[in-house]
């Protein structure tokens, strides 16, 4: 039996964390002095509290440190980890996202964009459509399209959406993705839609979508410097994306804003 000072040098973990672990109801001691209160532990021990100290530093909650721990199945507690390890990694994610979107908002001169003045003719593609909440136009898309990819089969043209304005200024606004096709079908949420002639101005984003928001501002700010007003939802062209490859840094989407020129006083 080890005491718990002992147990806490071959361990690494300050007494006090020990007992927290014991009120916590993760480590209990294997014996407790009835008159001192110390508390005693056993040799094969030690890797458990070492366990539960990995767990904490991944920020494991308790209530699922304890469920890893009592769990009887080796399986059913790699599941665990393994959930909780993805969360982490999208988290981590998000964080890279960020800072990358803040060394780019915070360099001293921001790379020129490139913007292309685009008239695009009317033209009928297959598309489904639905006013969604901005948080949940992510998980909308992607049902939106395996749909169209269901019941269209091979692509015969870039696919893309358009984004109505109350989308960004209310947070639920109408959101229209679609698919080039020569005879679009009447099936399931998949109709034909007309999309009519627009000008545009167009620039491309490089890289994943978590800090499309600034290419966003990015052109509109050239928008506003261009004397040209906007008119119209905006739409979206996605060149290269997840549904063509998982390298993020490969994703290319075009933005396309309506603009008609103002015309001089």
């Amino acid at each position: 039996m080890l005491a718990i000072g002992e147990f806490s040098r071959l361990t690494h973990l300050s007494v006090r964390t020990l007992r927290r672990y014991h009120e916590a109801g993760l480590l209990e001691p294997a014996a407790v002095d009835d008159a001192t209160g110390y508390r005693y532990y056993r040799a094969d021990q030690i890797p458990v509290a070492q366990i539960i100290h990995r767990l904490r530093e991944l920020d494991v909650p308790l209530p699922e440190v304890r469920r890893i721990l009592r769990s009887p199945d080796p399986d059913a507690r790699g599941t665990l980890v393994a959930n909780h390890l993805r969360r982490l990694e999208a988290e981590l994610d998000r964080t890279r996202a960020a800072v990358a979107s803040l060394r780019r908002l915070l360099q001293p001169e921001p790379t020129a964009l490139e913007v292309e003045l685009r008239a695009v003719p009317a033209t009928t593609v297959a598309a489904i459509e639905d006013d969604v909440d901005h948080d949940d136009v992510v998980a909308w898309y992607a049902g939106a399209m395996a749909e169209l990819d269901a019941f269209l089969g091979e692509p015969a043209g870039v696919p893309g959406g358009l984004y109505d304005n109350a989308l960004f200024e209310k947070g639920r606004g109408h959101v229209l993705v679609y698919r080039p096709a020569a005879e679009p079908p009447h099936r399931g949420r998949v109709h034909p839609v007309e999309l009519p002639a627009v000008e545009l101005a167009v620039t491309t984003h490089a890289g994943e979508h978590d800090d499309i928001d600034v290419t966003y501002g990015e052109l509109g700010a050239w928008v506003v410097a261009n004397a040209l007003a906007v008119a119209g939802p905006v739409r979206e062209h996605y060149l290269v994306g997840p549904r063509d490859t998982p390298d993020a840094a490969a994703w290319r989407t075009e933005i396309g804003w309506p603009v008609f020129r103002v015309a001089p006083h």
